[in-house]
């Protein structure tokens, strides 16, 4: 089985991901941050880095993905390698941070990878308000994460809504981390656990 869980920057997936992964005994695949090379360079001058961070991403999930599917286990991931090419690289160009050339490009390398690989059997999305995550943004002190804007942050989280809105790739669990805080209320990560249950073993 492939869990995937989606959501904005600072959301809060990692340490969910770390969180179910030690509830169910799942095998936890992580975003690549510590070990990318574009990272500090992309939030220093976005226009310059975006292309090479986006393929640099495409890549590492797409890599991922494979391992995932060929390990035969079951699987959480931290971030899909659909919020890179229907958030992240559109909003990069319609900031006017990515080239038309680049955009085309980049979206021609992702069709190509997507008809390879298949969606995860369940996709968690965790909706947060603007407010929520500047304070995780700002609590785990990220250093090259200084620079994002709430503009920045407030044009993802539109793009993220409308994507969630017409996903139609397998079963979605919507989790309101404004609502929800699964890291310091043991309760509130029972209830996530029960509406994982209830999509994974079909009971509505």
């Amino acid at each position: 089985m492939h869990i995937a869980v989606a959501g904005n920057i600072g959301a809060g997936k990692t340490t969910l991901t770390q969180l179910l992964s030690k509830h169910y005994q799942w095998d936890a695949h992580f975003e690549d941050v510590v070990d990318n090379p574009y990272l500090d360079d992309f939030y220093t001058q976005m226009e310059r880095w975006s292309f090479n961070l986006q393929i640099y991403f495409l890549n590492s999930r797409y890599r991922q993905i494979l391992r995932i599917r060929e390990s035969g286990k079951d699987v959480i991931q931290d971030r899909t390698i659909y919020e890179d090419a229907h958030i992240f690289a559109p909003n990069l160009h319609a900031m006017g941070l990515m080239t038309n050339r680049d955009f085309q490009n980049y979206t021609s390398l992702f069709e190509l990878m997507e008809s390879l690989v298949m969606p995860p059997d369940l996709l968690i999305y965790l909706r947060s308000s603007i407010p929520n995550l500047v304070n995780q943004i700002h609590n785990r002190g990220r250093e090259y994460e200084n620079s994002i804007s709430i503009d920045y942050l407030s044009r993802l989280n539109e793009r993220y809504e409308a994507w969630v809105h017409s996903y139609e790739k397998g079963k979605l669990l919507v989790i309101d981390v404004d609502r929800l805080n699964f890291v310091d209320n043991p309760e509130h990560l029972g209830e996530v656990i029960n509406r994982i249950d209830a999509e994974i073993h079909g009971l509505f």
